[in-house]
Order: C-alpha cells, then structure tokens, then sequence
C-alpha cells in the first residue's frame, strides 16, 4: 500500500520549518507515487529489455567474455554479444519461455513451502502469543531491549510485528508511564529497521536467495546460493540492532519526546489495556516449546553426528549437503508441528481440516505476490537471455577498475546506494529483482561472492524502511501512532525514526566491514567472501 498525505495532514511540522531532510523526504513520497504499481514496473521492464535488446543488438555492442577459457557458460568465441528479442528467434523464445520463466523461479517455490509452515503457527495464534508472552513479560528497565528483540524476531511472519507487536509496545510503554511513541518506535525500529537481522530463517531468506542464484548464473551457470547463506551474519546483527535500537530509544528518542501527556491522545486511552496471557495460552506455549524441543533434536540427528543422514553423502560434511539444500522443507517442518501443537492445546485447531484452512488462507494473501513474480521472473530472465546483464556487469565492473575502486570500500558504497533506492521502491523483493541481475554479476567479477554480495544489500534495504513513505505498512503506522497524538503527520513519524536509521546504517555497516574483511567470518554456512571464478 502506497501512502499519500494531503498538506493539511502535516501539521506536525509548520511552514517554513521544515528540515532540509524532511523537504527531501517529502520530495521522496511525491516522486515514489509517480511510479506505477510494482507489477506495472516490472511489466514495463520486460518490454524495456526487449527493446533494449533490439537497439543494442543493431548497434553491435559486445564485450569480451572475462571468464577463463573452459569455464561453463563461456561464450564459445570469447565475446559475449547481445540477443536480440525483437527477432524472429527472440519472439519464438519469448513465446515458449513464458510459462518457464514463471515456474522456474527460483524464489516462488521456495518461499510458498517455507510459508506454508509459518501459516500453521501464526493462525494457530502460537506466533501471536509468543510475542505477547516475551514482552508482557519484560521489566521496566528491560522492556525497551525486549521489544525492540521481539520485534527482529517477528520477521519471520511478516506481518506479525506490525499488526500486533507495534501496537502492543505502544501500550506497554503507556501503561508503565513512559511514552507511548517511544514504545512504537522502538517495536516499528525492530520490525522494519531491523528486517535484515534474526536468529531464523524466514520466508524473505529464499526470496532473496533465490534472486541472488538467478543473478550470479549470468557469470557462473552453476552457482548455488541456499537460504541460509546469511544466517551467521544475520544472527550476530540481531544482537547488533537489538542494542543500538535500545540505545537510540532511551537516549535519544525518549528525551526528545519528553513527558507524555494524555490529552494528546485522538481517542480515549482509559480502556487501552493490554491483556495478559490466559492460561490456555501460556499451557499452550508450554506444550508448543516442548514440540520445538522435539523437532530441534531430530533435525539435529539428522546432521550433527558423523553418520547423520542429512550430512554430505560424499564428503561427510555440513557443507553442500541435502540439511542445507532442504531448509527450506525444513523452515516448514520446524514451524508447522509447534504451531499444531499450539492449536490443538489452546483449540483453534482442532483437525486437518484447521491446518489446511490455515495453509489456505496464506496461499489466498500471496496471490499479489504471485502476479508480482510472473512478470518479474519475464524481467530477469530476459535480462539473461539477451546477456545485457552480463555486459553491463563486464562494463561496470572495468569502470569501477579503472578509477580504482574496487576494494571493500566498493560496499560502502553500495549499501548506501541500496539504502537510496529502497526510499523510492519499499519491497525487498522487488528492489532486489531489480538491482541483483545488475550488481551480482559486476561485483562477482571483481572477485567477490554473491553471499556476501546479498548480505551488504540487506543492510542498505533494511536501514532506511523506517523512513521510507513507499514502505507498505507506513500508513499503517502513522494510524496507530495518531492515537497517542492527535494531528501527528509523515514529517512526525520520519524525525522519530530518523536516528535508527542513522546509527544502525553506522553500526551495521561497521560491524559487515569487521566481519567480513577485518575478521574475514563468513557470512552463513558455506558461504564464500570472495569469488575466484
């Protein structure tokens, strides 16, 4: 959803006072609506790159192949050349690709097996219910750090943080006398800011693999990226964000807001209770925890012993084996047997029949994603049919060496251009879709490996969703924060959340260079720094 707001919704900020900043976020919002709706974008895409492919092809542009002689997918001259889809051979392969193009992506099947475990656990209420329980739970002088730590973990199910721990933060904090909008900033800084950083593997872990492996087969046909390429970085950076999210709510977003005063409130605030855990529930997330620790100790059967059967049946190794390859199903088993058992406990499922309504009404909400993929998948599968990918990698990849820059300072860069990017195109996939068949290989030929590559992405795409007004759930936020202030506008929510945005692109930034290039730690389970070709 894209959020719009009228001159009379800003009256947080009055004329002729606004920040140089909030002008240019301002001038953000009005070009991001200029845009058409992202299925639109990616239809016009495809065409684009069918034209492209046509004056390029006329003009002859080509450039040397740089991968070594004997490497797969070599062009068998040496010289890469573009395919032009405007011919009669481009129109008979666009015609019988479709349907291939669709089905084959990479991130469409994965991430509808790895939802359709999460589906179970959150209709079953065990997700909901487990974020309740973890922040009712919190002290006063811990609940900041547990909410802001709730909120990375609700990634995992999308919209979990923002439908219900968001608000729910907001009135803890009420109701321990602090600020509300402290409270919501610090849950909205977790979820959003933070949307790169967990300790499990989600749903958005195979979309992006997915796009990530599609791009780096422009260079190398062969290459896997899993989605679990990420996971050891993406577990210290919950630690990471869950500290400088703290950090920035208690010294500087809570004193900048000061004493809260009720009469600001839009609505009456004297019925704003938050519920305690019933008995069911908390039975419920007993049992549940007890399921966890089941499902843990079999998968850990199957792969941390030397005989285990999900092991590596060549090499005996975690690395490239089917416990890697599969997490996937994996994500699915982990997620659905808790989640029954949490419904079957506390009632809300009570046969097959509750878990397949579950799995259903996921598949129902993903049919926007579904019309997305189809023509996102036209998008980058022309984009490698016609090898413009790979030639404006090649072509890139010599200009950044020709000025030299082609160190790790390169990254810096690029998070920062990622992190630009996402204020005008909010969704993850969508920007990633756009970007990846670009920069995966271009980075991939000055030597670095896609995992890595995917990583510093995530960091750019994540820090910059709280100030974003192309962020779907913006609106949504603005909603629950005008309960606690009245006439509270965009200009508002954006100065609130502006110094998570600022020190977590700082810190997470600093911590991907220590890492990766100080420390020299891989990025996930078999995942590469660098890439030799």
């Amino acid at each position: 959803m894209t959020t719009t707001t009228s001159p009379s919704d800003r009256q947080d900020s009055p004329p002729g006072r606004k920040t140089a900043f909030i002008r240019f976020l301002d001038a953000v919002e009005w070009l991001g609506n200029l845009l058409p709706h992202p299925i639109t974008l990616f239809a016009l895409f495809a065409i684009g790159v069918v034209i492209l492919s046509g004056i390029a092809s006329y003009f002859g542009l080509s450039v040397a192949d740089p991968r070594p002689v004997g490497a797969a997918g070599r062009a068998p001259d040496g010289v890469i050349e573009v395919f032009n889809l405007m011919s009669g051979d481009g129109l008979r392969m666009i015609v019988t690709s479709l349907v291939k193009n669709f089905t084959g992506f990479a991130p469409l099947g994965t991430v509808l097996v790895a939802l359709l475990g999460v589906a179970i656990a959150e209709h079953s209420g065990l997700l909901s219910a487990a974020v309740r329980g973890l922040v009712l739970q919190a002290s006063k002088r811990t609940v900041t750090v547990i909410v802001v730590f709730a909120g990375i973990i609700s990634n995992t199910a999308s919209e979990l943080g923002y439908v219900v721990l968001i608000p729910l933060a907001a009135m803890i904090f009420h109701s321990l006398g602090r600020h509300p909008l402290a409270g919501l900033a610090a849950a909205f800084a977790g979820v959003s800011g933070g949307y790169s950083a967990n300790l499990l593997l989600g749903t958005v872990d195979p979309l992006l693999s997915g796009i990530t492996e599609s791009a780096a087969h422009m260079i190398d046909p062969n290459y896997s990226v899993g989605p679990e390429v990420n996971w050891y970085f993406m577990i210290i950076s919950t630690f990471l964000i869950t500290a400088v999210g703290s950090w920035v709510t208690m010294k500087i977003v809570e004193p900048k807001l000061g004493k809260y005063d009720p009469s600001e409130a839009s609505v009456d605030l004297t019925q704003d209770k938050v519920g305690s855990l019933s008995d069911a529930e908390k039975r419920g997330l007993k049992y549940a925890g007890l399921a966890v620790l089941g499902v843990s100790a079999v998968l850990a059967l199957t792969v941390v012993p030397e005989w285990g059967v999900l092991r590596n049946p060549e090499t005996g190794l975690v690395a490239g084996s089917p416990f890697l390859k599969g997490i996937v199903s994996l994500i699915l088993v982990f997620f659905a047997i808790p989640g029954f058992v949490y419904g079957k406990v506390v009632g809300t499922m009570k046969n097959d029949r509750d878990v397949i309504d579950a799995m259903a009404k996921s598949m129902n909400s993903m049919g926007m994603y579904i019309v997305l993929v189809f023509f996102a998948a036209q998008f980058v599968a022309f984009f490698k049919i016609t090898n413009l990918g790979t030639i404006f990698a090649v072509l890139g990849a010599d200009t950044l060496q020709s000025i030299g820059l082609t160190g790790p300072l390169l990254f810096l860069f690029f998070i920062m251009m990622c992190g630009f990017v996402n204020l005008m195109l909010g969704s993850a996939s969508a920007q990633w879709a756009v970007t990846a068949p670009i920069f995966v290989p271009m980075l991939m030929l000055l030597g670095y490996a896609p995992e890595v590559i995917q990583a510093a992405y995530r960091i750019g795409d994540s820090v910059t969703n709280v100030i974003t007004p192309m962020m779907s759930y913006f609106g949504l936020i603005i909603t629950f924060a005008a309960r606690y202030k009245k006439n509270l506008g965009m200009g508002t929510l954006i100065a609130t959340m502006i110094p998570y945005s600022i020190f977590f692109m700082i810190g997470w930034t600093a911590l991907f260079f220590l890492w990766v290039f100080a420390f020299g730690l891989p990025v996930g389970p078999g995942a590469a720094t660098y890439y030799g070709g």
